[in-house]
């Protein structure tokens, strides 16, 4: 059976833990889409890893883990990332596969992509990993695949800062390359789950453009960026905040303001450690705008919500999510597509009580306060769309299954 985990919102949703959650019973673990630029941090018992490149499965020792046709892979960043594992006591040789045709984010990719967005009149706040540059070379039909490197005549064709930092992992990454389209075809039998990076309304299409990702980071992406065919898709899962968050610039209505809110930001981002993984940049805090979620589930049939930060609302009064925004004194009731409605809207809030306990030991949807129960059922009513998962808290342990993912029904 195949599961797709995307990100419901605009990345950061906690993809990491779900995915972790989910791999105990997954046999392959593939990453389809993204770079270093994605950071995915899972915790297990006293044990905090963080992921930007090599998927969340990495860290159960009987797991293969693939990085797809799809993504844009920085050698220094991944073998990097692969010596932290290992001083981790995490096992990685012979468990960790690269595709053949996955693009290589080259140093000059880099420098380009600071200078580029310094020059933009509207900045989109890269991480500045190359990541934008090697898929827009990539498009140009310039980029430099993981195969084409394996090939040692292409390097006298790269400048020589290039040809050197490729020179020395060549045979490193040779030792794990293979056609990864293949091989997942032939292990359709097993249970195979699919880790997308960013979220839906950081997609190239779906998404705020032009503050979005470069990488496809809808769940039509994981078929595409593994090389598998769409029918071989059983599930799709999206993983949303209780509230909304977003990193770097671009719209957000929802976004807390001081005048309005007071330091509910500063509360949130706290409890909830909301600073980017891969830059450390604090993360723009907001209430759950219920609208960009539905939108989020209606164009990638979202199958399961996964809810997570829960937790972060137990010490609150109330909180409150978005239903619909006000645009020049209309309301607007669909994710629109112009940057100037989204600017400039007002979200409509509707306030939920809070439950005022701590729910971090809650393992079942019962066992969850009434309140919580209540502002669940609303997003499940609002978007059409079960939540099937929820997380109370940072460990695997705090995690509520109410319906098996692995089952086809």
């Amino acid at each position: 059976m195949n599961l797709v985990v995307i990100g419901a919102q605009w990345g950061d949703e906690g993809k990491g833990k779900i995915v972790d959650y989910l791999a105990r019973e997954a046999d392959i673990v593939v990453r389809y889409s993204g770079g270093a630029n994605a950071g995915h941090t899972v915790v297990t018992d006293d044990t905090t890893y963080k992921l930007h490149l090599v998927p969340s499965g990495i860290i159960y020792p009987d797991k293969i883990v693939v990085l797809g046709i799809g993504m844009v892979i920085d050698p220094e960043a991944l073998f990097n990332e692969l010596n932290m594992l290992e001083k981790m006591d995490v096992r990685w040789k012979g468990r960790v596969l690269i595709s053949d045709r996955a693009h290589i984010t080259l140093p000059q990719y880099k420098k380009i992509d600071m200078e580029m967005d310094a020059k933009r009149k509207r900045p989109i706040g890269t991480t500045g990993r190359g990541i934008g540059v090697t898929y827009a070379m990539k498009a140009q039909r310039d980029g430099v695949r993981v195969v084409d490197v394996l090939d040692r005549s292409l390097l006298k064709e790269l400048n020589h800062e290039d040809s050197s930092f490729i020179s020395g992992y060549i045979d490193r990454i040779s030792e794990m390359t293979i056609d990864t389209s293949s091989y997942l075809f032939k292990n359709m039998q097993k249970n195979i789950l699919f880790e997308g990076a960013q979220g839906v309304l950081l997609d190239p299409d779906l998404g705020t453009y032009p503050y979005v990702s470069s990488g496809y980071s809808s769940a039509a992406g994981a078929s595409q960026g593994s090389g598998i065919g769409p029918k071989s898709i059983d599930r799709i899962i999206g993983v949303c905040k209780a509230y909304s968050t977003r990193v770097g610039n671009g719209p957000f209505p929802t976004e807390f303001k001081k005048e309005r809110d007071g330091q509910l930001e500063e509360k949130i981002r706290e409890k909830g450690r909301e600073y980017g993984v891969t830059t450390g940049r604090p993360r723009r805090c907001g209430y759950l705008d219920m609208v960009a979620l539905r939108y989020a589930c209606r164009t990638n049939c979202i199958d399961s919500l996964a809810l997570t930060h829960l937790d972060v609302y137990d010490e609150m009064d109330e909180l409150k999510a978005c239903v619909a925004y006000e645009y020049q004194g209309k309301k607007v009731e669909e994710f629109p597509a112009s940057l100037e409605v989204l600017n400039k809207a007002t979200p409509v809030l509707i306030t939920f009580k809070g439950w005022k306990t701590a729910i971090g030991s809650c393992r079942s949807f019962d066992e969850l306060p009434r309140k919580a129960r209540k502002y669940i059922e609303f997003i499940e009513e609002f978007t059409g769309t079960p939540v099937d998962i929820i997380s109370v808290g940072y460990e695997r342990k705090q995690t509520i299954l109410r319906r098996e993912m692995w089952i086809k029904y």
